[in-house]
């Protein structure tokens, strides 16, 4: 399995002090099919808790992942500030998701 970020996404990871191995261990939970949401064309969202806190405070990421191959992070948010995925992000994530992960 081969993780990556996009930079934006690094960018976000680095200012929340994000590490490596919280990252590896929700993509280790969506393997086991331990998926937060599904929405669909290989798109998940995993939650990652904040240093020190639980994941119900902490942030929420999205995830273009292909079981056993690839995963790329390409969006972090902190769960306080945004809820759901507007319809239209939702739809470029699943184009962006077409093209990586096949």
């Amino acid at each position: 399995m081969r993780i990556f970020k996009t930079k934006a996404f690094a960018r976000f990871a680095r200012g929340t002090l994000m590490t490596d191995t919280a990252l590896c261990a929700a993509v280790a939970r969506a393997e086991r099919g331990l998926v937060d949401a599904d929405l669909g064309g290989g798109v998940i969202k995993q939650r990652i808790a904040r240093r020190g806190a639980g994941k119900s405070g902490g942030f929420g990421t999205i995830i273009l992942f292909r079981s056993g191959t690839r995963a790329f992070f390409v969006h972090g948010f902190a769960r306080s500030e945004q809820d759901n995925i507007r319809d239209d992000k939702l739809a470029a994530f699943r184009m962006l998701a077409d093209s990586l992960l096949n």
